[in-house]
């Protein structure tokens, strides 16, 4: 591969979420789509998220329906990962577990053809450097923060480790702005990257305002929408976020910086134990049920 135009054949590990996004906005680029689920149920659950999606797009008048039923014929699912091995690129988007993920960049290393292939992992705070170290082609693996909902939002950070290979980088940035139309911001291989450095202590820092009585989520919420001209407050945002995936990156930032405030408090903690993970569970900070 010698520019990004060459990338015709992504893969994406994992249709939640983020994976669903992924597999969406690859798939209006026009390019062929393999997404690997571990089960039937896992497929069906994706592919609803997609449909879902491209059905409110329709609504809003931004996609025809011709153009929808060709962007999800463009879309395939596997259940083995070694349907991959003629992927160019692949994004891997599962939960933010780091044994899950390395377990994954081992297999993908293994089966894929192309010694170019980059390989991709969507994460907000693990170190791309030993995720990098589970293959035997750590100049090509790089990380890709995109942000929640991928098909809208348009920023990616873009973070190298420092085995990862300057053309690699460059490649993989120029095809997230060409040809997926995404602003691409660099960051170092640093728990947090740039944007969770500094958005995790402000989200900690109102938890701690709500635990210790100090105000009320509501309260907080609206003091930083309408008096600092935020979208959203950051305890809404937090469970639009998911409280569990909030907890992860938090402990993963305060173990390798040990700065307090990235700290999670003992309130997100207690909420992720009892199953109040935000707005995808119906109940965080707020409840949506």
């Amino acid at each position: 591969m010698t520019d990004n135009a060459e990338i015709s054949r992504v893969g994406v590990v994992g249709c939640g979420v983020m994976g669903a996004g992924l597999a969406e906005i690859s798939a209006k680029a026009g390019l062929d789509v393999l997404v690997a689920v571990t089960s039937t149920t896992s497929e069906q659950a994706g592919r609803k998220r997609i449909e879902r999606s491209l059905a409110n797009a329709v609504a809003k008048g931004k996609l025809g329906e011709d153009e929808r039923d060709s962007l999800l014929e463009r879309i395939t699912f596997t259940t083995d990962i070694g349907d991959f091995a003629d992927r160019q690129l692949v994004v891997e988007a599962v939960t933010e577990h780091e044994p899950t993920k390395l377990k994954i960049f081992s297999q993908l290393d293994a089966v894929l053809e192309d010694d170019e292939a980059i390989l991709a992992t969507n994460t907000s705070s693990l170190s791309i450097m030993r995720i990098a170290r589970a293959t035997e082609r750590p100049g090509q693996v790089i990380g890709t923060h995109f942000f929640n909902p991928v098909p809208v939002l348009p920023l990616v950070e873009v973070v190298g480790s420092l085995l990862t290979e300057q053309s690699a980088h460059d490649r993989l940035a120029a095809f997230l702005t060409d040809v997926l139309g995404k602003e691409v911001v660099r960051a170092p291989d640093r728990s947090g990257f740039v944007v969770n450095a500094l958005l995790v202590p402000f989200l900690m820092a109102a938890m701690r305002m709500v635990e210790s009585g100090f105000a009320a989520a509501a309260d907080i919420d609206r003091g930083m929408t309408l008096g600092c001209a935020h979208p959203m407050g950051p305890l809404r945002l937090a469970d639009l976020i998911g409280l569990d995936t909030l907890h992860a990156v938090a402990t993963e930032m305060y173990e390798e910086h040990k700065e307090p405030l990235h700290a999670p408090p003992p309130l997100l903690a207690r909420m992720v134990d009892g199953g109040l993970l935000g707005k995808k569970s119906g109940r965080g900070f707020y409840d949506y049920r």
